[in-house]
């Protein structure tokens, strides 16, 4: 018998970018991305007007908290000058007072200590009444371009942690209960006893990395 040559039928392509186009977008819409985490501090609100005003704060209620290339940490005030070479000294390991120590001893200055944040008396309502409290005292922190951000979040967390530890002996003491247990009015009352003065500088390139 003679042989016969079947032709082959060609293959449509032309449907193959949409059907690619519309593979490519479910992914997209499917998939989830890791994201970055940035800190959970609240930022203050704009400014009405473009004029830019200082804030004169005496050095007595400044603490001065610097993180630098290395990732250690110097803390001062006119009191003393402390410097953290680790995670671990900075919670008070080794022997070395902690720096949320530091922080509650800065903002407490309970002996009236003339080299600390100075006290004034100011009334907070029942409970609490008027008692003195630094309530111009001011935490600043600032890390170096460099610092690593786990070196710069463990100075975070101890600088936060010492004004919870604040507010709630705060509420054991003028409501007997716990901060959590207590109602947004009396937190409320407890946060303008001990409010988080904490003020974040630029980052500054103090140890000329690129």
């Amino acid at each position: 018998m003679p042989k016969t040559n079947r032709k082959v039928p060609g293959i449509n392509a032309s449907s193959m970018a949409d059907v690619s186009f519309l593979l490519l977008c479910f992914f997209l819409m499917v998939s989830s991305m890791d994201t970055d985490s940035g800190l959970a501090r609240r930022l203050p609100p704009p400014p009405q007007t473009e004029e830019q005003t200082s804030v004169d704060v005496q050095r007595r209620n400044l603490l001065v908290v610097l993180v630098n290339s290395q990732n250690e940490t110097l803390v001062q005030n006119q009191q003393a000058t402390y410097l953290y070479a680790n995670e671990a000294e900075l919670r008070g390991d080794g022997g070395q007072v902690s720096l949320k120590d530091v922080v509650k001893e800065f903002v407490l200055n309970t002996q009236n200590n003339p080299v600390l944040p100075e006290l004034t008396e100011e009334d907070f309502g029942a409970p609490i009444g008027t008692v003195p409290v630094t309530a111009q005292h001011v935490i600043s922190i600032q890390n170096d371009a460099t610092t690593s951000y786990k070196a710069y979040i463990a100075v975070q967390n101890e600088v936060v942690r010492a004004y919870n530890e604040l507010r709630e002996e705060g509420s054991r003491k003028y409501f007997n209960t716990s901060y959590e247990d207590l109602t947004e009015d009396q937190q409320k009352q407890i946060n303008d006893l001990f409010p988080q003065r904490i003020s974040e500088a630029e980052p500054k390139n103090y140890g000329g990395g690129k």
